[in-house]
């Protein structure tokens, strides 16, 4: 540890969470999908314990869903061999074997049935814990303004700013230690940062496409085609309301659906995904250019609105729409807003643009009569930074 930060004992991390702009599913069938980062975060605080404190324990705190868990340090150590411990400048995927000892740390637990969903993110929290700093007790306290499982990347914003706050703490990284705020990281440090990330969705979700952890580190917006990313930038500030459906999904399922409708209908699906590509191909352009005055904004927008609309009927034609998502639908359309469905669909959340001049009178009715519906509403700005930490001193 360096010596300046021996004094520092505490960091914290912040990740955003994303959403799909355009693309989604037709994205496994070759079209090119847009994401974007929004201003709700995932934070993670990590401190490790003075001489004084006498604790040899890992300790997590889940603030939002009121659960906490502890391990002796020596019970993951027997869990874990320390050959197993990879280096913190090499990000490593958890075997097997390692997968199972920590599984049985997991299961002692007796995560609530109401919440074992979290189980997985707690398997991942352990592991990139051990990965990058080894044997050290410590508390970590994890809260999010991000609703669970509805499709807005709360798994890939825990292990990115999870995995932030751990490398601060190594040699992995060079960080300005007095800096005062919020602190990005390096282009080397944040591909480091993004790939432990990955490892950590890998174990949550098996086979994630890493477009979640790569928005939730880089922040702003990525284009994505046939498993190449590229980093997209715009200066445009643009708002949505994301309305939570709270109806859970099936994405596997989901996905399943979309490959049978293509096997039935071949050439009409080709057409669907082509649209979409195209779709999103537009919008990645009229983000980029430039808007320099409210009337080119206001057309902007507008081209924005109806490229969302038009997805949204092709994400119908694909089949994964659903009652709750078309009640969103038909609230926004009495208001003139355009809307479609974010991630999987099947239920989940839904993307309506609010337009700069929009009134907040609008915006303040079709979110209560949205609310009314028992769906729970968040706006928020879309494009803005990713992963960022900030270190403070715990004495």
């Amino acid at each position: 540890m360096r010596p300046f930060q021996r004094r520092i004992m505490e960091v914290k991390a912040r990740a955003p969470g994303k959403i799909i702009l355009s693309g989604e599913h037709a994205v496994v069938h070759g079209s090119t999908a847009v994401a974007s980062s929004i201003d709700l975060y995932t934070y993670v605080s990590l401190r490790f314990p003075t001489p004084s404190d006498n604790d040899d324990a890992l300790r997590l705190q889940l603030k939002d869903v009121g659960l906490e868990f502890s391990w002796p340090i020596g019970r993951i150590k027997e869990a874990l061999s320390e050959k197993d411990i990879p280096n913190s400048s090499v990000p490593t995927s958890c075997s097997i074997e390692s997968l199972r000892s920590l599984a049985a740390l997991v299961d002692e637990l007796k995560i609530p049935e109401a919440k074992i969903g979290l189980g997985a993110g707690v398997l991942a929290f352990l592991w990139l814990y051990s990965s990058i700093q080894g044997y050290k007790p410590a508390t970590v306290v994890i809260t999010s303004e991000l609703p669970l499982g509805s499709g807005l990347g709360s798994s890939a914003a825990l292990c990115v700013a999870l995995s932030a706050a751990l490398l601060s703490f190594s040699d992995s990284v060079n960080l300005d230690l007095s800096h005062q705020g919020w602190l990005t990281f390096g282009e080397s440090e944040l591909e480091l940062l993004n790939k432990w990330a990955f490892e950590g969705e890998k174990i949550i979700h098996g086979k994630p496409s890493g477009i979640d952890n790569t928005v939730a580190t880089y922040g702003n917006m990525i284009k994505f085609k046939s498993g190449s990313l590229t980093r997209i930038k715009t200066n445009m500030t643009l708002k949505m309301l994301i309305t939570n459906t709270k109806v859970g999904r099936n994405t596997k399922a989901l996905v399943a659906g979309v490959s049978e409708r293509t096997l039935r209908h071949p050439e009409a699906m080709a057409s669907v995904f082509s649209a979409v590509d195209s779709i999103s191909t537009e919008l990645a352009t009229i983000i980029q250019s430039p808007a320099p005055d409210d009337l080119s904004l206001t057309e902007k927008e507008s081209k924005i609105e109806e490229l969302m609309e038009m997805n949204q009927g092709l994400l119908q034609c694909m089949g994964v729409s659903h009652a709750s998502i078309e009640t969103v639908l038909r609230t926004t359309l009495k208001y003139k807003l355009a809307s479609k469905l974010t991630g999987a669909g099947g239920g989940g959340c839904v993307l309506t643009l609010l337009p700069t001049l929009l009134s907040g009178t609008v915006v303040d009715k079709v979110t209560s009569e949205l609310e009314s519906c028992g769906f729970h509403c968040l706006t928020a700005a879309i494009g803005g930074n990713g992963v960022e930490i900030c270190f403070g001193d715990s004495s």
